[in-house]
């Protein structure tokens, strides 16, 4: 394999992620509260090969000295875009939208590793008998997942339920039969470094596995809201936040993608073809 086919290939191999993300940018259009992905390429180890060595040649040059041969083009930085999605109203109490984009709900999800705290902005939640207590019920996504409070506890309510209000800083106050008014603090949190986080499927954010090796800790990464910092927190009941997604620029940059892809495939072509013609010289 020459030089030309191996910088093509490295190239392919990036661009196919770039096209990967793109999909899955597009499949989740209509995904209540979904954050897109972005990324972005730089070159790859670039050799300098100095043709003149006699500089006194070069004078009036205006690009840089000697000839730089790449090895081809790699996703420097995969990056999570937090801009707000529309607002789109269902006039449903249990609909509750963040309408700051760098806050999200907590929600535990239970998988192979236990009980964990998950983030999501997807605030169409619902009311689940608890399997512990058949008398209560719990407040969960549409997914099924625990919604906590600021505490970092599920969200149980007893007795059947009249009416429930979202107040704009996230505290719900749910009103039941049996045990009057119940008030209960929505588990929001501030992310100040998304770029750490790691997505999880689902609609879903984690912190990632190796936080410890990235010489950062969860406190630098995101804060709850609580207490006084709740002032902070801008919700709105009976309405849920879009995708980010915009269709045509996703569109545009897979074609874009497409062509870069049919480029690189061209030059693999081209330099089998030379490498034949060499090959067949008698």
């Amino acid at each position: 394999m020459n030089r030309t086919m191996m910088t093509a290939t490295n190239t392919l191999n990036q661009l196919q992620h770039k096209i990967d993300q793109i999909s899955n940018n597009i499949a989740n259009v209509d995904t209540t509260a979904y954050k897109k992905t972005q990324t972005s390429f730089n070159d790859l180890l670039t050799q300098s090969f100095n043709n003149q060595p006699d500089e006194s040649k070069e004078k009036g040059r205006l690009t840089a000295p000697s000839i730089r041969q790449g090895t081809g083009a790699m996703i420097s930085q995969s990056q999570l875009v937090l801009s707000q999605g529309a607002i789109k109203t269902t006039d449903r109490n249990l609909d509750a939208a963040l309408t700051k984009e760098d806050q999200f709900f907590t929600v535990s999800v239970q998988d192979g590793k236990g009980a964990n705290t998950r983030l999501t902005r997807d605030g169409a939640f619902y009311l689940s008998p608890n399997a512990n207590d058949p008398e209560q019920m719990m407040l969960v996504t549409s997914a099924g997942h625990k919604v906590l409070d600021e505490n970092g506890d599920p969200i149980l309510i007893g007795g059947n339920v009249t009416d429930i209000n979202i107040s704009d800083n996230g505290e719900m106050t749910v009103d039941t039969e049996e045990y009057g008014r119940e008030s209960f603090r929505l588990g929001i949190v501030s992310v100040k470094k998304p770029q750490f986080l790691d997505r999880l499927g689902g609609n879903l954010l984690g912190l990632p596995e190796n936080i410890k090796d990235l010489d950062v800790t969860a406190d630098d990464i995101m804060t709850v809201l609580s207490g006084e910092s709740r002032n902070q927190i801008a919700v709105r009941q009976g309405a849920l936040e879009s995708s980010n997604v915009d269709l045509s620029k996703e569109m545009s940059d897979l074609i874009n993608v497409q062509r870069s892809y049919q480029f690189q495939s061209r030059s693999i072509t081209m330099a089998d073809q030379m490498s034949g013609l060499i090959n067949g010289i008698r």
